[in-house]
C-alpha cells in the first residue's frame, strides 16, 4: 500500500502526507500548528501517528510549521544541510541530514530526496517506493535535469508543479524582476516545462496524476487539466488538483 494527500498546496502554504501499512510522514508543513493539526484531522491522521516530517527547502510556504510540530509531538526531522542551516525550523529535538539521491528507509517507506533547481539553500524533492509502487513528490523547482528524468521514470504516481501559464504570468500585475524569477531556471514550473518533463517520464505505468502549487494569479485549474490532458491524452477529470484550501483527499497506488 502507498497512498497520498495534501493538507493543500499553493503559495499560502503546503504540506503532503506519504503513507504505507508501517510508516506515515509528512512533506514539508507551511501552515500553523492550529491550522495543521485541522487539516490533518480531516484527513484523519493524528500528529501523534506521523514518523517524520521531510523538508524540500526553506522558503516559509514549506517550512513556517515545521518546526513547532515538530517540538509539540517529537517528530523527527530530516532535510538537507542547507535547509536546516537556514534556521527556519528552530530548535530541533531530532533531525537527520539527508543528501540528494541517497536514499534512506522510514519503516517500509523507501525515500529517496532529489535534488531539484530552485532558489534556495540545498533543495531537494522526494521519491517514494513501497510495495512495488513509486510516487514522485515535485512541488517546487524552476526546471529540471537529466538526473531527475531518469529517477522519475516508470512512476506509478506524479505529483507535479504546474505552477504558472506563461503568458498569463508575462502578462500579468507581477514586478518585472518577481516575473524573471518565477519564470526563471530556478524559480517554479509553468505549464508547459511541466508537460516538457511529464512527456519524458510518462509510462504505462502511470495511476495518479495530481498538479500542484497552482498560481491563483498566473493560472486556473481548468487550464492546466486542459493541456495536460491533452499532451499525454488522459481524460480531464483524472487529473487532480492539488488546492491550497483543501488539498485533497486520500488516493491509493494499488
Amino acid at each position: 500500500m502507498l497512498r497520498v494527500a495534501s493538507l493543500g498546496s499553493g503559495s499560502k502554504g503546503n504540506s503532503t502526507i506519504i503513507a504505507t501499512k508501517e510508516a506515515t510522514v509528512m512533506v514539508d508543513c507551511g501552515f500553523t500548528l492550529k491550522e495543521t493539526t485541522r487539516r490533518l484531522e480531516r484527513l484523519g491522521v493524528p500528529p501523534t501517528s506521523l514518523d517524520a516530517i521531510l523538508v524540500t527547502h526553506e522558503h516559509q510556504d514549506h517550512i513556517s510549521g515545521v518546526g513547532p510540530l515538530s517540538r509539540k509531538f517529537n517528530i523527527p526531522v530530516w532535510s538537507t544541510r542547507g535547509s536546516l542551516l537556514s534556521g527556519k525550523c528552530g530548535n530541533l529535538k531530532s533531525y537527520s541530514i539527508i543528501e540528494g539521491f541517497e536514499s534512506f528507509d522510514i519503516l517500509d517507506l523507501s525515500v529517496t530526496p532529489l535534488s531539484v533547481p530552485h532558489d534556495a539553500r540545498e533543495p531537494c524533492q522526494y521519491l517514494f517506493k513501497a510495495h512495488n509502487k513509486q510516487l514522485a513528490v515535485l512541488t517546487d523547482l524552476g526546471s529540471y535535469t537529466p538526473e531527475l528524468v531518469e529517477a522519475l521514470k516508470n512512476s506509478h504516481g506524479l505529483l507535479l508543479e504546474c505552477n504558472h501559464d506563461e503568458d498569463m504570468l508575462w502578462n500579468g500585475p507581477y514586478p518585472r524582476s518577481l516575473k524573471q524569477r518565477v519564470g526563471g531556471p530556478l524559480g517554479h514550473m509553468s505549464n508547459r516545462q511541466a508537460i516538457e518533463l511529464l512527456k519524458q517520464v510518462f509510462s504505462d505505468n502511470l495511476q495518479l496524476l495530481i498538479a500542484s502549487h497552482i498560481s491563483e494569479q498566473n493560472n486556473c485549474p481548468k487550464l492546466v487539466r486542459e493541456r495536460v490532458a491533452e499532451s499525454i491524452n488522459w481524460p480531464q477529470e483524472n487529473i487532480i488538483i492539488a488546492e491550497q484550501n483543501d488539498g485533497f483527499e486520500w488516493f491509493e497506488l494499488s
